[in-house]
């Protein structure tokens, strides 16, 4: 039993890695719907559960993660990458369920343009995340490799996208609302969605990384 634990071990890091993506995934786009069905109570309620559902198992994922990197002997890539990119993933599902629950606690009555097009620039950096996940099993090959930093390249464009539209926003927000309530919720929840894609490009750049180190 001890010979066996002293044995170089290689855990299935990648795959969990892409578990972890595909729940981000389906997180992000239960969001998406839960902003496109808002008017709809037990549509709205539906979609908050799929969120929690899906970041539930992501925080699984997370630990099975930390799990298997205090066992393992030998790992494919960098233990320090590990750590840092399955925990930025995390924070990216964390950041989603965060945006859906502060919908609920402020009581914010109504979806505007703005909020929509944040939702969706969200679940096209989520989307993206993983396909730049999904890749880094085969970074070895070279244009595995250059397919991998140019996804990353995308999501950094789309934040910046998502940087727009917050500035756009809150400038919007400022000269227009004049309940003082609804400007402090929606500029919290502005900066909150806003956030989910700042972490996927912290992702973003963990991806670089580990791509320019190993392939």
């Amino acid at each position: 039993m001890l010979f066996g634990k002293l044995l170089p071990r290689e855990g299935n890091f990648f795959e969990m890695f892409n578990q972890h993506a595909d729940r981000i995934v389906e997180a992000a786009r239960a969001f998406s719907q839960l902003v496109a069905n808002y008017n709809d109570p037990h549509l709205r309620d539906k979609y908050n559960s799929d969120v929690d559902n899906a970041e539930r198992a992501a925080d699984r994922v997370t630990h099975e993660v930390s799990k298997t990197l205090h066992q393992t002997f030998i790992t494919p890539i960098d233990r320090e990458h590990i750590h840092s990119l399955i925990n930025s993933m995390d924070d990216v599902a964390d950041l989603i369920q965060d945006s859906a629950e502060a919908m609920s606690l402020y009581d914010i009555r109504s979806m505007n343009d703005e909020i929509h097009r944040l939702a969706d620039l969200s679940l096209k950096c989520c989307e993206r995340l993983r396909d730049a996940v999904k890749l880094l099993d085969h970074i070895a090959d070279q244009a595995t490799a250059e397919a991998a930093l140019k996804t990353c390249e995308e999501i950094d464009r789309l934040e910046s996208d998502a940087d727009r539209v917050l500035r756009a926003a809150m400038s919007k927000l400022f000269r227009e609302e004049h309940d003082v309530r609804e400007l402090i919720k929606l500029k919290a929840v502005y900066e909150l969605m806003e956030t989910i894609t700042d972490k996927c490009e912290d992702v973003a750049n963990i991806i670089e990384g580990i791509v320019l180190e190993n392939s």
